[in-house]
């Protein structure tokens, strides 16, 4: 019997082995995915096998840098109870120094990296073993720079992780980096979307535009006024929605008085160097993934043998 990357897919979300470990079960077993099932469990994978149709939808964000390079990796388990366990925090830590000293492609890449000697996958399997809930590895993001600073702030413990790519000769000024760490607990208040108004996509701003124009079309006011009238009308609040969505352009969360580009621009001064933000990333632990439902009718049935 043989079996395609569709199949593979399948026993992964089946099972909640790695990809390269379903692909191993397939071909051992012919293709039968039952067979498959059973050969991973065989192989040691049972403890995940049986967890795999549970939600894990809580976890952590974990942050890694050194030399330039700068890491966020998101691991999921089922309760915010084991997500801050030692052994679960230690986890993350782990896998998110191995997405920097491996640099995997992809998570299924990551699945099956070696850190110390086992794959995160076995890894997975074995905090699994020990904590008795469903862990997955959803997401990394890697940054790297050949001058400046990567830096990472995690809130609330992980629940939301924030890595900020700043670039300066000066990577070691000690003002430079409580800037960056400044300006990256910012970005996780204030949720910015863009580093500045020239990353902001045309198909968001022509939405934008057309949002503003019909809001103004309803006015009464306007009744008479062709739409290239208005349109220039209109120019300067598309240009302060748009601000609202950009770092630079955002009043700096720790002094309101000043945006985050003259922060920048004041400690560029102090520092006698040139400061540029690069790019940032916000993750937000959890977020679109389905969450556990409990219903308190269905436990007590449990509970009561019914």
């Amino acid at each position: 019997m043989s079996f395609t990357a569709k199949d593979v897919a399948e026993l992964r979300e089946i099972t909640g082995a790695g990809m390269m470990d379903c692909k191993k079960a397939l071909v051992h077993t012919d293709g039968d995915k039952d067979k498959a099932i059973e050969y991973l469990r065989e192989i040691g994978v049972s403890i995940a096998a049986k967890k795999a149709s549970r939600i894990a939808s809580e976890g952590l964000i974990g942050g890694y840098t050194a030399d330039g390079i700068g890491v966020l990796a998101e691991l999921n388990c089922e309760t915010d109870f084991v997500a801050n366990t030692e052994g679960f925090r230690a986890l993350v830590a782990k896998v998110a120094k191995g997405v920097a000293d491996n640099d995997p492609a992809d998570v299924d890449a990551l699945l099956s990296t070696k850190i110390d000697g086992s794959t995160v996958t076995e890894l997975i399997q074995g905090e699994t073993a020990k904590c008795g809930e469903k862990i997955t590895a959803r997401r990394f993001v890697k940054y790297e720079i050949k001058q400046g600073v990567e830096e990472i702030y995690l809130h609330n413990g992980g629940k939301i992780g924030v890595m900020l790519e700043v670039e300066t000769d000066k990577p070691a000024c000690a003002e430079i980096k409580e800037m960056a760490h400044d300006i990256a607990m910012h970005i996780a208040a204030f949720s910015p979307a863009h580093v500045d108004v020239s990353e902001v996509p045309a198909e968001y701003v022509e939405h934008e535009k057309a949002i503003l124009l019909a809001q103004a079309k309803n006015d009464p006011k306007n009744a008479s006024k062709p739409d290239n009238i208005l349109e220039k009308m209109l120019a300067g609040r598309l240009q302060k929605s748009l601000k609202e969505i950009c770092l630079v352009d955002q009043a700096f969360a720790k002094d309101a008085s000043i945006t985050v580009a003259q922060l920048v621009q004041n400690v560029s001064k102090a520092t006698g160097t040139a400061i540029k933000l690069n790019r940032f990333v916000r993750l937000v632990m959890g977020e679109g993934l389905e969450k556990k439902v409990d219903n308190l009718a269905e436990e007590v049935a449990k509970m009561s043998g019914k």
